[in-house]
């Protein structure tokens, strides 16, 4: 059976951190396309989408970013898989009909994330769970017809509709990005709590929080079926 195929739009602004993660985690061939530089995939003819996460607002005047939430609500009319993470899973909301806004306050660090109720996603994954978060916007109302999956005092954390989720924390980090990312907060956060955060970074903290990096796994095999699925069908039409 040939490999899946995925479509990978990488939003983030300096990308190299988010391709070795996501490269690592996911056991497809990743066709990787620079949202941020206005390049989209110029059809759905893969078997997922990926959204990854960024240091835009999905509510900025920028102009990569009406396009790329236009085509992730054809990827999922089209039928396809899509997983969004943190800023991808805030743009995979808007697109299926869901809104953001700024939080209140900045959520950074190994936090832990509740489950509500069952979902193919998160099979073996605890129904509390650590994973790294970084985000300072948040997911308000979900899309009329998404279901919550996981959530804490933050907010919504992870929520599915029909083959599309999103998951506002990062499973793919490791150690380094989360690193690099929380140092990057130090004009908005300061010095104190940036550095409070980054004791917390630990080789420790980072295996607790691999638990959450499953959900790859079952993306994947999600996918796998879909299109096993499809496949069977079009041999019976023909």
């Amino acid at each position: 059976m040939t490999r899946l195929r995925f479509a990978l739009l990488n939003a983030a602004h300096d990308g190299a951190n988010t391709r070795r993660n996501f490269r690592r985690e996911l056991d497809a061939d990743l066709v990787e396309f620079d949202a941020t530089g206005g390049h989209l995939p110029a059809d759905t003819d893969f078997d997922g989408v990926v959204v990854t996460g960024s240091r835009s607002s999905v509510y900025w005047d920028e102009e990569w970013i009406p396009p790329l939430v236009d085509y992730v609500a054809e990827a999922a009319d089209a039928g396809l898989p899509v997983l969004g993470v943190c800023y991808g899973h805030q743009v995979l909301a808007e697109a299926l009909g869901g809104r953001v806004a700024g939080m209140d306050e900045f959520e950074i660090g190994y936090n832990v994330v509740r489950r509500r109720g069952d979902d193919e996603l998160f099979d073996g994954i605890d129904e509390e769970f650590m994973a790294f978060t970084t985000h300072g916007d948040a997911v308000v109302e979900l899309p009329p017809t998404a279901t919550l999956l996981a959530e804490n005092d933050h907010g919504v954390h992870a929520f599915r509709d029909g083959h599309c989720w999103g998951v506002q924390f990062h499973p793919e980090y490791d150690v380094d990005t989360a690193r690099e990312v929380t140092e990057g907060k130090r004009e908005r956060l300061g010095d104190a709590r940036v550095d409070a955060v980054l004791e917390e970074i630990t080789s420790e903290a980072h295996d607790a929080a691999c638990e959450v990096k499953g959900l790859f796994d079952n993306f994947a095999e999600y996918a796998q079926r879909l299109r096993a699925d499809r496949t069977s069908r079009a041999a019976a039409d023909d």
